[in-house]
């Protein structure tokens, strides 16, 4: 049960501190993420994150089926989801650019994607604090 409720304070924070950083950041947040994180080539770092990813998948639903977590199957198919993240930066990272740009200078999809990560961050908030 702790590591759901970890997962999910961790998850969470990772969404707010994201949307503050890009808020302070403004433009720079763009450059920084085109030019530093998400380079032309693929950089190292994303190998070492997404084989992270799909850890954190499988001992989610270890953790769910082992321990039989009342409504882990809930954080379990949240966080099955960024397996599409994951595999599109390992297996089709151009696309991922391509998405990418197409959002960062977009502001509508910007706004609607801020507005989505804020609203998933306050419910893994409350199912870590309520439902594990």
């Amino acid at each position: 049960m702790l590591y759901f409720k970890i997962m999910c304070f961790l998850w969470a924070a990772i969404g707010i501190i994201s949307r503050i950083a890009m808020a302070v950041m403004k433009d720079n947040w763009n450059k920084w993420e085109t030019t530093k994180a998400y380079k032309e080539k693929k950089p190292l770092w994303i190998y070492i994150v997404c084989i992270v990813g799909l850890i954190l998948i499988a001992m989610t639903w270890y953790i769910y089926i082992v321990y039989s977590i009342p409504y882990g199957w809930i954080l379990g198919t949240l966080i099955s989801l960024t397996g599409i993240k994951i595999l599109t930066l390992m297996f089709n990272y151009n696309k991922f650019l391509e998405f990418l740009h197409a959002t960062l200078y977009n502001p509508k999809k910007m706004l609607r994607l801020n507005i989505s990560v804020i609203i998933l961050s306050i419910i893994l908030i409350a199912f870590g604090i309520w439902l594990y």
